[in-house]
């Protein structure tokens, strides 16, 4: 029986090694969303830029779109921004989430590089984020015309995401036809 627990620390030391040597063929930026292919959750909050306006999931059927969890905090939402302005320039529906931020410098943020949503809302506690299940800014979503989420992408969109979100909206007007 001593000579079985010589071997334990080996065991042990080949199991956390297989766990390690899986973990390195992950992709950090696939996290897995308890919300793929589930409606956008409720929500009521306010626009970004008519703090008198009430926004609701409503406000984003209709449309494929992407919806884009940005902060004026996040580097790497500056980073993004200015290839966000470029896709609503190309017709592409943009809408806006800003996470757990300041009102006014949201408004600055939009006059100073320009507004590519059709509408942002409001999330100052996060929690609209926290129903989304977001890890963090900036994360972009794909819904469908009646605002079920079809696809999430952690991270800043540039030109290499674009083209997996693209061919996402492509399915999906497949499927529409």
């Amino acid at each position: 029986m001593k000579k079985l627990f010589l071997f334990a620390p080996l065991a042990l030391f080949i199991g956390l090694g297989f766990f390690l040597w899986k973990g390195l063929y992950l992709d950090p930026r696939e996290l897995p969303s308890a919300l793929l292919n589930k409606p956008m959750p409720e929500f009521e909050l306010t626009s970004v830029t008519d703090p008198s306006r009430k926004l609701t999931v409503d406000d984003f059927k209709g449309d494929i779109a992407l919806v884009n969890v940005w902060a004026t905090w996040c580097p790497t939402c500056k980073e993004e921004h200015a290839f966000l302005n470029q896709l609503a320039s190309q017709g592409v529906t943009i809408y806006g989430i800003n996470y757990k931020d300041d009102l006014t410098k949201a408004n600055d943020w939009l006059r100073r590089y320009l507004d590519p949503y059709k509408e942002v809302v409001f999330d100052p506690q996060g929690r609209l984020g926290l129903d989304l299940g977001v890890y963090g800014a900036p994360e972009t979503y794909v819904i469908d015309q009646q605002g079920v989420i079809r696809y999430r992408h952690v991270g800043a969109v540039d030109a290499t995401v674009w083209q997996d979100l693209s061919s996402v909206i492509e399915t999906i007007k497949g499927e529409a036809s």
